[in-house]
């Protein structure tokens, strides 16, 4: 499943860089190990309106979600990292291959 997700310009530029490889969200799509995110990315000013930015051309897997343990209830922390490191190449009918 991919999600499209909002995220603000503030963020988005700690996860384009690698640095942040993690959300924290209301687990109101049910975010699965696997899954696809794909971002929008949105000005810090208003949260509203969105902007070209490059993470917007990436997509992302989820590598792990966590819920419990601390975590308010209907909330999640995912873990993600490019879908692109992982050694396959992916088409945009969904497909992969090595």
């Amino acid at each position: 499943m991919t999600h499209n997700i909002k995220i603000r310009e503030s963020f988005a530029k700690a996860v384009y860089l690698g640095i942040k490889t993690f959300e924290v969200r209301k687990n109101d799509r049910g975010y699965q190990k696997g899954d696809t995110v794909k971002f929008t990315v949105l000005y810090d000013s208003d949260g509203c309106e969105m902007i070209d930015h490059p993470l917007s051309k990436i997509e992302y897997k989820i590598t792990y979600v966590l819920s419990g343990w601390g975590i308010e209830d209907g909330y999640v922390v995912f873990g993600i990292k490019r879908a692109d490191e992982d050694g396959l190449k992916h088409y945009d009918d969904g497909s992969s291959e090595p």
